[in-house]
């Protein structure tokens, strides 16, 4: 298992968006806190993830790689949409997942979705790997929320393939808007 700064990780970028693309498990800044991911497309890729937090059972968000991906992924009504405006930024939306094959199966048990877009350069991964990015903490489930690589889960050390370490995040995990019933979730 590598550890990237920013730099590196940019040097390093095309290799690894196909390491991704291919199914590998990797720790992610974003602009809240470290993250875990994999291509939310790829089914054993987001099994492992699960096996790793042992979250076998609560659907996963996404990062996704625009406001278009949503449009086009998600249905959406007026007012739905006006949140968009919201993104980039620290918030989840769930909304209703226009077609099952835009994740996969194990990504989510409901026709629903989480879609993030971070206020961050993070994003640029989904980007770039042109795929939707399970986007969730990168701790085991139950767990306090990640800021920084130091307290990371041995055991989720272990079974990741890389890490992307920007050092301390001063951050919360996104806030959880409903855009379906109109709850909002602060954690």
């Amino acid at each position: 298992m590598k550890i990237y700064n920013k730099d590196e990780y940019r040097l390093n970028e095309p290799k690894l968006i196909s390491k991704i693309r291919e199914g590998a498990i990797f720790i992610y800044p974003t602009d809240t806190i470290y993250g875990i991911g994999c291509n939310a497309k790829n089914h054993e890729a987001v099994k492992k993830i699960r096996e790793i937090k042992g979250n076998f059972m609560r659907p996963f968000s996404i990062m996704v790689p625009s406001i278009e991906w949503i449009t086009d992924h998600c249905d959406l009504i007026q007012t739905e949409e006006e949140w968009l405006d919201k993104l980039p930024g620290p918030y989840t939306f769930i909304l209703n997942l226009k077609y099952k094959e835009s994740v996969a199966d194990s990504v989510t048990n409901k026709d629903t979705i989480g879609v993030r877009i971070p206020d961050h350069w993070c994003t640029n991964i989904a980007k770039a790997a042109k795929v939707p990015i399970i986007t969730t903490s990168a701790n085991l489930s139950g767990g306090l929320f990640m800021t920084s690589l130091k307290t990371l889960n041995d055991k989720v050390r272990k079974e990741v393939d890389f890490m992307i370490d920007v050092g301390e995040i001063s951050g919360r995990p996104s806030t959880i808007i409903n855009l379906l019933d109109g709850d909002v979730i602060e954690r």
